[in-house]
C-alpha cells in the first residue's frame, strides 16, 4: 500500500478518523510515530494546520487546503472559466476526478455546483485530501462547496466490475502526472514530492487510464495538458480548450 513513512506529531493528538485509518499500517511498522523528523526522505506531520507531507532538509509543508491560497482566491474572485467550458459545466454533469492528487479542479469544479466523485489510488494522498476536505467542512465558506464532492479510495482501474458504487459519471476528468524534468528547479514542491511518493508507476497507466475513461464516461473524457504537452498515451484528442499556459483535451466514450 506505502513504503514504510515516519508521522512527526507535533503536541497535537491525532484526530480519531485519522488514528483509525492509520492503524493498520502502525500495526505493520509502515507508519512510525516519533518526535523528530527522520534523517531523509518524506514523512507526514500532523499539527496545528493538518496532515501534510514534509521532506526532510527542505522547508515548508505540502498539505491540501480548501480554504486559504490560491482556491480562496477563486472562491472570492472567480476563474476556471476554460475548465467549465471544457466539461460542459452549464449542462451540469456528474465529475468523476479519476486523478485526485491535492483536489483543487475538484474544489473549482464543486464550486460550480458540480458533483464531483474523487478517486484517488494512492493511501497518503487520499489520507491529505480527506483531511483538506474534513477541515474545509468546519469553514463557513467553503463547507457547502465540499458538500458536492465524494473522495474515494481506489482507482477507476480497480473498480468492481459489478458493483455499481456511484453512477456512472457524465464526464470522467484526468489531470495524470506529467514527466519530471531532470532539471527540476522550477518543479513545485507537492510535484517533487509527489514524483518521490508515487514513483514512475503512474506514467505506465496512462493507456489504460485513458481507455477506462473513456469506457465509463457517458458523454466526455476531459483530460489537462501543459499547453506544450503531448497528448496522452499519444492518443489523437477529438476536440480541445487551449489556454495561455494548459489545455483540456477532450475524448469522445467508447461503449
Amino acid at each position: 500500500m506505502v513504503e514504510s513513512l515516519s508521522i512527526l506529531i507535533c503536541m497535537v493528538p491525532l484526530p480519531d478518523w485519522l488514528q483509525e485509518h492509520l492503524q493498520p499500517l502502525l500495526v505493520n511498522s509502515k507508519i512510525i510515530i516519533q518526535s523528530q523528523p527522520p534523517k531523509q526522505g518524506l514523512y507526514l506531520i500532523y499539527d496545528d494546520g493538518g496532515l501534510g507531507l514534509a521532506r526532510s532538509g527542505d522547508k515548508g509543508v505540502v498539505r491540501v487546503d480548501f480554504v486559504q491560497g490560491k482556491l480562496r482566491h477563486r472562491r472570492l474572485f472567480g476563474g476556471g472559466e476554460l475548465i467549465a467550458r471544457a466539461v460542459q459545466v452549464k449542462n451540469q454533469p456528474l465529475v468523476w476526478d479519476a486523478t485526485g492528487g491535492l483536489g483543487r479542479d475538484a474544489f473549482v469544479l464543486a464550486s460550480l455546483a458540480l458533483d464531483v466523485v474523487v478517486f484517488e489510488h494512492n493511501f497518503i494522498i487520499y489520507l491529505l485530501l480527506k483531511d483538506g476536505l474534513i477541515r474545509a467542512a468546519t469553514d463557513v465558506h467553503a463547507a457547502e462547496i465540499t458538500q458536492h464532492i465524494q473522495l474515494h479510495y481506489g482507482s477507476i482501474l480497480t473498480l468492481p466490475q459489478k458493483q455499481q458504487l456511484y453512477p456512472l459519471p457524465d464526464v470522467v476528468y484526468l489531470d495524470p502526472m506529467y514527466p519530471q524534468k531532470q532539471k527540476s528547479a522550477a518543479v513545485k514542491k507537492e510535484m517533487a514530492y509527489f514524483h518521490q511518493l508515487l514513483g514512475n508507476a503512474d506514467l505506465e497507466n496512462d493507456k489504460a487510464l485513458l481507455a477506462t475513461a473513456q469506457k465509463l464516461a457517458q458523454k466526455r473524457v476531459v483530460v489537462k495538458r501543459p499547453s506544450n504537452g503531448i497528448f496522452l498515451a499519444d492518443n489523437q484528442p477529438a476536440f480541445q480548450y487551449q489556454g495561455k499556459t494548459t489545455r483540456f483535451d477532450g475524448y469522445l466514450p467508447k461503449h
